[in-house]
């Protein structure tokens, strides 16, 4: 799986002895069956941390957030997953990093709406887990699927990459991801629709604040410039500019400009490309600025875009 945080993953394939975790598991479910205690001090099983019931999924989901001890643990997190993945997270009271990232985790799984389930982990109360999956050092966080650890993360990581990192997860596990809807984004792509360019600018440049990583809000602004740039230009008349003055910035990224916007994007990236070659200094970088946000508009995945960077890089280097 490809790790897209900034912490690297430290995950390795048979790390973690899982017949003696299924072996402990099933000795620390026989006293509990007899009526003894579970595992002092961890809590009832299938507790959740914090005390109270399990976040429920929106609209009358499954579980999503459980606490988990070693006598839960084959049936909470090695048998669950083999139909839902199970993102495993270890902390412990005293721990700060924890106090950070376990609220974002337990956030998302709610969002998640039981798509994944976070199984959270009390190391002091739970010593021998943390000592069968080698925790060094907490928070980490192990992702679980069809019964095996597939990935994992030592560390605070930020909402967006974890985000991810999940994604990434649920993929793995065979889970269709789907984006849950934004009404932020919503309302601003409305605006755009309508032909509002200053309320789309001001909602798009509001999630941005709130959310810089968010790719969609930026490509919104992006359009919203474009939009601007080409509105009232005579469009045949700007692309016979641009040919007549090759070297000219403000021709050239207007042509582009209109390009994109009459489905010729390749046709418009090549263009642009070519000048960064033909520019040095402020011109070139002003090229470069302006390809970029064209860029963004098609996305990442987009064929074309990833052939114009590797232009692009070869331009500048």
């Amino acid at each position: 799986m490809s790790d897209p945080r900034t912490s690297s993953s430290i995950f390795t394939r048979g790390a973690v002895d899982l017949g003696a975790l299924r072996a402990s598991s099933a000795a620390a479910q026989r006293p509990a069956t007899a009526g003894g205690p579970a595992a002092a001090g961890a809590g009832s099983p299938g507790s959740v941390s914090h005390g109270g019931q399990a976040p429920a999924a929106p609209g009358g989901g499954g579980v999503t957030v459980i606490d988990v001890t070693e006598a839960t643990f084959q049936s909470e997190v090695l048998e669950r997953s083999l139909t839902t993945p199970v993102v495993v997270d270890f902390w412990a009271e005293w721990c700060g990093p924890c106090k950070q990232l376990s609220p974002v985790l337990e956030k998302l799984a709610v969002e998640g709406g039981g798509t994944w389930v976070l199984a959270k982990v009390d190391v002091d109360a739970n010593p021998r887990l943390a000592q069968m999956f080698r925790v060094q050092g907490i928070p980490m966080v192990y992702a679980v699927v069809g019964g095996q650890p597939i990935d994992a993360f030592t560390g605070v990581v930020p909402e967006t990459q974890l985000r991810q990192w999940i994604d990434a997860v649920l993929k793995a596990g065979g889970v269709e991801v789907e984006t849950p809807a934004d009404p932020r984004l919503d309302a601003a792509d409305e605006a755009l629709v309508n032909g509002d360019l200053d309320a789309a600018e001001q909602a798009y440049r509001k999630i941005l604040a709130e959310s810089p990583a968010d790719a969609a809000a930026e490509a919104g602004l992006a359009q919203v410039g474009l939009l601007r740039r080409v509105s009232g230009v005579d469009a045949p008349a700007a692309i016979a500019a641009a040919q007549a003055r090759p070297d000219d910035v403000d021709a050239q990224t207007l042509a582009a400009d209109i390009e994109v916007l009459s489905g010729h994007a390749e046709k418009a990236y090549n263009r642009l490309v070519d000048l960064v070659r033909r520019t040095s200094g402020d011109e070139r970088e002003r090229v470069r600025k302006h390809l970029l946000s064209l860029f963004s508009m098609a996305g990442p995945d987009d064929p074309a875009v990833a052939a114009a960077r590797r232009a692009l890089a070869n331009a500048l280097f």
